[in-house]
């Protein structure tokens, strides 16, 4: 299986999910999309991390963002561990959870790497953009759980950067700064960006971020 690399499309699948059957691209609809996997059911890491996607819903549905897990473990096993996952994180889990049994998504999306565990799959992260294509991929190993403040700020970049001709520099935060793209022209940019640029070298310009 070829890698998923940024810019490909991401592979459709169909698959049973704690909230019924899901066709990938047609759940996707006009949203961006995470996906991503965990070890397996009734463990403690995914246990949190479940916990704090769910928790996080108003600030995915504010970017426009569904997420979707998955694990090797079945729907039963899924429908049992919501409920631990409910109880002990104080939330309520109202994301789909696939159960793929057969690993046809994990395989698909080369969530299971031998050399760490030749059965269960890596904490992978696929963030897709509403176009369908792979825009950003994370692995994780089973023993770290993911940081999903990283996420949302990532998402915060990947959907900044998508409509406006600007990149964002190290360790940035919305509603700091943003760097001019390179293409653009120092005269054309500050034509564009109204707010003003701020020539630190020919090739480095900064300006306040656009869409605030």
């Amino acid at each position: 299986m070829a890698a998923i690399r940024l810019g490909d499309i991401a592979p459709n699948f169909t698959a049973q999910s704690s909230e019924g059957e899901i066709d990938f691209h047609k759940w996707l609809g006009n949203s961006w999309g995470i996906l991503f996997s965990h070890p397996a059911d009734y463990t403690p890491v995914c246990t949190t991390e479940l916990g704090t996607v769910a928790k996080y819903t108003e600030e995915f549905n504010k970017r426009n963002v569904k997420v979707v897990a998955l694990s090797v473990d079945g729907l039963e096993s899924h429908l049992g561990w919501i409920k631990d996952i409910n109880e002990t994180q104080n939330t309520t889990v109202n994301f789909p959870i696939i159960a793929d049994e057969d690993r046809k998504v994990s395989e698909l999306y080369d969530m299971i790497h031998p050399n760490a565990d030749s059965k269960l799959t890596v904490r992978s992260v696929f963030i897709i953009g509403d176009d369908k294509k792979v825009k950003l991929t994370i692995t994780y190993p089973a023993s770290t759980g993911r940081n999903f403040d990283e996420l949302l700020r990532v998402i915060d970049s990947l959907q900044l950067t998508a409509y406006h001709k600007v990149a964002t520099p190290a360790n940035w935060n919305p509603g700091e700064d943003v760097v001019v793209s390179p293409a653009i022209p120092t005269d054309k940019a500050k034509e564009i960006f109204t707010k003003g640029v701020k020539e630190v070298k020919p090739y480095l310009r900064m300006t306040p971020q656009p869409n605030l």
